[in-house]
């Protein structure tokens, strides 16, 4: 009888920490916290992201993977991954970073002038579409939380990219940050509606 005794006592233990450890937690918020990033896209942004990752062009983006594999995924920048892939720059964002990637939408790249972006994905303009694509990284790792107004950020480019927040919204250069957060391996990826192009 005392052993029944001991082992629904023991039973109810097992039980009572499966349930806490099976129950849903608060969301951690992987994005550093400060009073300038306590703005509504840096809220919705990490409010919005799972513990598996950001749904990016009907893909999932998720940090086991780099910023190249996870943007291989995702069916709304392959403009971008094709033009990593001809400025020979795949091998330089698969690597350990990190990076912080401001990823232009294939709409983005459709509102260049026409032709743009097949001249650019020529062999012989490779330099001149490595200059653009590096524009679009920034060394470190960046979360919304981290982007503030007028901040001015350093790009691999060596030009600068300009930040601003307004009610909510991160432009980068004037483009807008459509999804912020997508975190991979080597870095984090903002994706923007807007090629940037340097001066």
């Amino acid at each position: 009888m005392k052993t029944s005794k001991n082992l629904l006592v023991a039973g109810s233990v097992v039980a009572a920490f499966l349930l806490q450890a099976c129950s849903p937690a608060a969301p951690t918020d992987i994005t550093s916290t400060s009073s300038s990033g306590a703005d509504a896209a840096a809220v919705m942004s990490s409010s919005a992201m799972s513990a598996e990752g950001v749904m990016v062009g009907g893909a999932l983006m998720v940090p086991s993977l780099n910023i190249v594999e996870n943007a291989s995924n995702a069916n709304n920048v392959t403009t971008l991954v094709a033009a990593v892939k001809a400025a020979d720059l795949v091998a330089t964002l698969s690597g350990p970073g990190p990076f912080t990637v401001f990823a232009p939408t294939d709409s983005a790249f459709a509102k260049l002038p026409a032709g743009t972006v097949d001249t650019l994905l020529k062999p012989e303009n490779k330099a001149k579409l490595a200059a653009i694509l590096t524009y679009h990284v920034v060394p470190g790792r960046l979360t919304a939380a981290d982007l503030t107004d007028g901040q001015t950020l350093t790009t691999v480019n060596g030009q600068e990219l300009k930040v601003s927040v307004k009610d909510g919204v991160v432009m980068i250069n004037g483009a807008k940050v459509e999804t912020a957060d997508v975190i991979s391996s080597n870095g984090v990826t903002h994706v923007i509606d807007t090629v940037l192009l340097p001066s």
